[in-house]
This record gives C-alpha cells, structure tokens and sequence, in this order.
C-alpha cells in the first residue's frame, strides 16, 4: 500500500479510522480500513459512500482520494481534517457555545454542501456534529456517507431507521418513508441551535420521547396538520399526543440574533413540506445583509464568499504561527495598494510647493523688469493702459507673464 499507517483516530461498527501518510507526497490523510467478512462480503455501507462520494466534490464535503481493495480489507483514502465539529465545540466553545462569527461561518458552510448533495440528488441522512469535519483552514466538510441515498423523481420509499435519534426529523420519527431534503434541512437546524447554546436542542431517549421533545418546544400540530402529512405520508402513524403550545426560540436561545432566529424557525418547521431548501437558507439575510469582520459585504444573495478562516487552531502553537501571518496580510494588501495608487498617479495628491520662497522673490523681481522695459516700449500707450497691464500679472508662479522656463505646460 502507497500510504503509511499512523495513530488510530476513531472506531466504528464496521470500520476503524487511522491518520496515514502517502509515501509518495507525504500528504497526511484519513484511512478508513472495512473489514471483509469472507460470507457477507463487502457492506451495502460502505458501496453506498464510495459510489456517492466518487460524484461529489466540493470544498465543504470531504474528498475520496482512492479506494483500496483486498480479501481482507477494503481502505478508503480521505482528506485529512483535524477534528470533527463535536470536539471543536467543546475545545473552542463557551460551555461548548460557539461565538456568532464562527456559528455563522460554519451555518454557511454546512448549508454550502447539503446543498450541493441535494443539487446533486444525494440525502446524507446522518447529519450531525460528529460527522462535520474541521480541517485547519477552519473549512467544514460533510463526512460519513455512509447512511446517504441517491434519490430521484418519483420519491423512492426509504428507511425510517435513518439520522441519529437527536437530529431525527418528526415526520420521519412518525414513522415516514417518503421523505426528501427536508430530512437534512431539520438536521441542519438542530445543529444550528447547539452550535449556538452548546447542548443538542432536542435529546429524547426514544422515537416518542424524541417526538414530546419537539413538540414542546415547536408546540403540538393541529389535527389539520397531522392529517395533511399523513396525506403526504400515508405510512405515518398518527397518534394522539399532548397538545403542547409554540415557544419561543428566542426563550430558548436567548443569546441568537433576531435573524438567526428567524431562519432557525423556517429550518425546524414540523410539516416537512414548509421547511425552507438548502439552497434557499444560503439567500436569508442571516447570512446576506449587513457586515461582518469575517465576510465583509455580499454583494448578491446567495453569493457569500467562503469566510476567512479566522478561528481558533486546535494546538496552540500553530495558533501562535498563524496569527502574526494574518497580521501581516492586511500589511501586505495595504502596501500593494499604495503601490498601485503610486504608479497610476503622476504626481502626488498633495504636491510640495514648486519654488522656494528665494525663487519667488527673484521671480518677481524679473517680472517686474519685464513689465517696466514692455511699458517703456510702449510709450505711445496711455498710462492707465500701461498700469492695468501691470496689475493683470498673475499672483499664481508659473503662469503668463512669467519667464518661459517658469512656465507650465500646457
């Protein structure tokens, strides 16, 4: 094998993770080693990610740089990232409460590639912390497809055994499997509202519990709604529930921005069907209006650059090397500027006087010489033409009636 294995990082159900290293380019990256049973053969787990996966490439998912089979083993070669959302937060967090700027930022990017995968006809269906990568450059990527299903038009009919009980979506907890996008978009939310409070926004013990949960937070949807979705859904499994009234998740985030409220309530909509898209989160003015130190103005909605990296590394002392480099490029911008401006301008904005004051003193003198030997030729003129000549000498150096050499060019 072309890579080196180092520390182990993780282990799964059917997989166990390691940092490696590529013999050839010394480039460190993630081995995730499969093992074979000799009668089951290869895991419908692990034929799923690498399909998906070979197909979606984009900086907020983790790449798939090779596949590696053997009798044994089957070894999935991936990007190397540092940490996985969940152990940033409680490294980096407040109680494990990230603060605005990076909660924007990593919102951004998450939304940036669930997007991407639902363009691309692929639902995750297992987001949450631990399966968002962090890398370096403080980049969140998508990681572990391997509960993800490509879909198409008609909706196929899936598993409801899907998503970790917290970040489940009711309809799905309902028993649904005809669902779509909107089981990664209500995924999205609950990862939003603990980025920003630092604990999971609804942790149930079961499907019911995990249902109550929600409802008393979201309140308890009326017959009309219970009997739309199972409309919609014709396998859900309505039932009677406690009648729960709506809170505020400003009551219960008091710390959110009024807009990070307002997209958190069209992320977590009970009816799956109101649940804002991906693509659409990317255009509210959570993310689009206004300034902020990492972004700077967007232009366009929707068109947020990817953030400046601007957070904390994960071992201090990169974090000591990498602060005077971010210091030194906004010096760096400011002098190509000035340089820029330099060469454009021919003269400075602010030009120093042309002439000493010696210069002006004799320049004078020599204009006045001038003017007596120009009325002296002119005796034939009236003294009051000769005395308005003299008075219409500029006051300004360099102008008519000066000596040539002193003259500017026109």
């Amino acid at each position: 094998m072309n890579y080196i294995q180092l520390e182990k990082l993780g282990e799964g159900t059917y997989a166990t993770v390691y940092k490696g290293r590529s013999r050839t380019t010394n480039e460190i990256v993630a081995l995730k080693e499969i093992h074979l049973d000799a009668e089951e053969g290869t895991p419908s787990t692990a034929i799923r990610e690498i399909s998906l996966m070979k197909e979606l490439k984009h900086v907020n998912i983790v790449r798939l740089h090779d596949v590696i089979h053997t009798e044994t083993k089957l070894v999935l070669i991936f990007e190397y990232c540092d940490q996985d959302l969940k152990k940033y937060m409680d490294q980096h967090g407040d109680r494990g409460a990230l603060d605005p700027v990076t909660v924007r930022s990593f919102m951004y990017q998450l939304l940036k590639g669930t997007s991407f995968c639902h363009e691309n006809r692929v639902l995750h269906r297992d987001l949450k912390p631990q399966n968002l990568l962090i890398n370096r450059k403080g980049e969140l990527k998508l990681g572990d497809f391997g509960l993800a299903r490509a879909f198409g038009v008609p909706v196929n009919t899936f598993s409801n055994e899907v998503v970790t009980l917290w970040y489940r979506a009711p309809d799905v907890l309902l028993g649904s499997r005809t669902y779509s996008t909107s089981i990664d978009v209500w995924s999205c939310g609950c990862i939003f509202a603990e980025m920003i409070s630092g604990v999971p926004l609804f942790r149930g013990r079961d499907n019911q519990d995990q249902l109550l949960h929600i409802m008393r937070i979201i309140g308890t949807p009326d017959d009309r709604a219970f009997r739309k979705m199972a409309t919609d859904s014709p396998e859900i499994n309505i039932k009677q529930f406690p009648k729960y009234p709506k809170i505020s998740f400003q009551q219960v985030l008091p710390k959110a921005s009024p807009q990070a409220i307002d997209l958190l309530e069209r992320l977590l909509q009970f009816d799956p069907t109101k649940r804002i898209s991906a693509t659409d989160a990317l255009s509210h003015p959570y993310f689009t209006s206004g300034m902020s130190p990492s972004y700077g103005p967007s232009p366009t909605p929707g068109s947020m650059p990817p953030p400046q990296y601007n957070f904390p590394h994960p071992h201090s002392h990169h974090q000591q090397q990498a602060q005077p480099q971010q210091h030194a490029q906004p010096q760096q911008q400011q002098q190509q500027q000035s340089q820029h401006i330099t060469t454009q301008a021919t003269y400075p904005p602010h030009p120093p006087p042309m002439y000493s004051q010696q210069d002006a003193v004799r320049i004078q003198a020599q204009a006045q010489v001038m003017a007596q030997a120009q009325a002296q030729a002119q005796a034939q003129a009236a003294h009051a033409h000769a005395q308005t000549h003299i008075n219409q000498v500029p006051a300004t150096y360099g102008g008519p009636g000066y000596p040539a050499q002193y003259q500017h060019s026109r």
